[in-house]
């Protein structure tokens, strides 16, 4: 898919590479939507692929002495879901980085990526757009900032120029007092591109609201605020009549179209839903709800960054540990980690059931994350460690989770199951008496078409009593 693949060692070098080769490379951060692009054809003459993944201190969120928040370029959405800052002061996008696909897909999707897609239906976008953010762009010709208000041109489209990066998310840290939640509205409970979302932060001076910030998201070529909505509520005290009222201003503020999700029609009525459905919240206080206080991650103890500072292409070895043995492959540079694993490797435990990270039939842990490995180039593995369903067994003895799987009759046809034994054992680890609700989060990501879950269920709750 790529002729030429660069981990470089500092931003300065990936910068340099970038302002070189800008017509044919792309930066990788979590590849979760280029591996897809790249897939389906959708990138023509994307030929050198530019991994940042790897550069340390980029994945800081951090409340600096400029009274703003910053996210860093390799932050994650488990990053910031899991961040106690951002739940304290910026619950909204908390929520919203919560709802981006799966634990393995929040592993390594960035928010810089998400901003970046463009896309008027990513998650993501419209808090931090409620939130007055702007992103810092840099290439070897300088830097800019750029409200994020400015950043969108229209659908998947923005202001970067080829050779810049987005090095910063910044939004000024919201004041005592206010108070945000983000709602969402899809066709299933996971995994599901919004229909619909809507973002509110409310700024309260006693009962009574200072400001309000409205931002609407898959109901126009880009994320948009809702100033009418906005103005009404100002000054005003939370009651029905006026969440009521806000979220029929904000309805006729919307710009929707008609596509597969839903009608224009359908999409106005969802706006005003969701924003009453955020401000009862709010006025309630119940913006928390269903937000758990320790978001399941499937990353154990935290992922570990690896190494940087090499180049790949069909002359270069792939270096790599495997289930704690060395392996050096000198094929396969330029596929996706799962087929790489499988074809050139060798270990075809991990199953490809989507090649899209829907179904979570490839998850492997990558530097001890949970991830979706057809969502990750191969030479990722480049001086990494990765573990695979062959590995989760020790000294001959099953993994508590494999034996629970057998003992439980949580096989069926078997082919998702790698995928689930991969969940549940990072879920063990990360938690070692999870609850009924920490299992099936940490299973958002992997799809059965056989047993309806009770017996995985059961299964996990087993291997959580026989000790993890």
């Amino acid at each position: 898919m790529w002729d030429r693949y660069l981990t470089p060692r500092t931003m300065e070098e990936a910068l340099e590479t970038l302002a070189r080769d800008a017509a044919r490379a792309r930066l990788v951060a979590g590849a979760t939507d280029l591996m897809l692009e790249l897939e389906r054809g959708q990138r023509p003459g994307i030929h050198v692929l530019i991994d940042v993944s790897r550069l340390r201190g980029l994945d800081r969120i951090e409340l600096r002495d400029d009274g703003r928040i910053h996210l860093g370029p390799l932050t994650t959405h488990n990053h910031v879901a899991g961040s106690p800052l951002i739940q304290e002061r910026a619950l909204a996008l908390a929520r919203a980085c919560w709802e981006v696909g799966a634990p393995q897909i929040r592993n390594r999707a960035t928010v810089a990526g998400n901003l970046i897609t463009a896309s008027p239906a990513n998650d993501s976008i419209t808090p931090l757009m409620a939130l007055d953010a702007s992103v810092t762009l840099r290439s070897v010709r300088g830097e800019r900032q750029v409200p994020l208000a400015s950043f969108y041109t229209g659908v998947r489209k923005t202001v970067m120029e080829p050779d810049e990066m987005l090095t910063d998310i910044a939004f000024p840290a919201p004041p005592p007092g206010t108070r945000s939640t983000f709602v969402k509205f899809a066709l299933r409970r996971v995994q599901a591109i919004s229909v619909v979302n809507a973002a509110v932060v409310l700024s309260f001076d006693g009962d009574r609201m200072r400001w309000a910030a409205i931002a609407l998201g898959s109901v126009a070529p880009t994320i948009l605020r809702a100033p009418q909505a906005e103005a009404f509520l100002a000054g005003k005290i939370l009651s029905p009549d006026v969440w009521s009222r806000a979220g029929e201003i904000a309805s006729g503020e919307a710009r929707p179209i008609d596509d597969l999700r839903g009608s224009a029609d359908f999409r106005r009525e969802m706006v005003r839903v969701c924003v009453l459905r955020a401000l009862r919240s709010i006025a309630e206080g119940k913006e928390r709800d269903g937000f758990p206080a320790r978001p399941i991650m499937l990353w154990g103890k935290g992922p570990a960054p690896g190494a940087g500072g090499f180049e790949h292409d069909a002359s270069q070895a792939i270096e790599t540990t495997i289930n704690g043995r060395a392996y050096r492959l000198a094929s396969g540079q330029d596929l996706s980690l799962l087929r790489w694993l499988r074809d050139e490797v060798k270990l075809t435990g991990t199953k490809e059931g989507c090649a899209e990270g829907e179904c979570g039939a490839c998850t492997v842990f990558l530097d001890g994350a949970a991830v979706m490995s057809c969502m990750v180039p191969a030479p990722r593995a480049h001086h990494a460690e990765i573990v695979t369903i062959e590995g989760l067994a020790h000294d001959g003895r099953l993994h508590p989770v494999q034996q629970a799987f057998l003992d439980e009759g949580a096989v069926q046809c078997g082919y998702c199951t790698p995928g689930f034994l991969m969940a549940g054992a990072k879920l063990l680890e990360e938690e070692a008496h999870p609850d009924g609700w920490q299992m099936r989060q940490a299973i958002t990501g992997n799809l059965c078409r056989c047993t309806g879950y009770y017996k995985i269920l059961a299964a996990m709750e087993r291997a959580a009593e026989m000790g993890g």
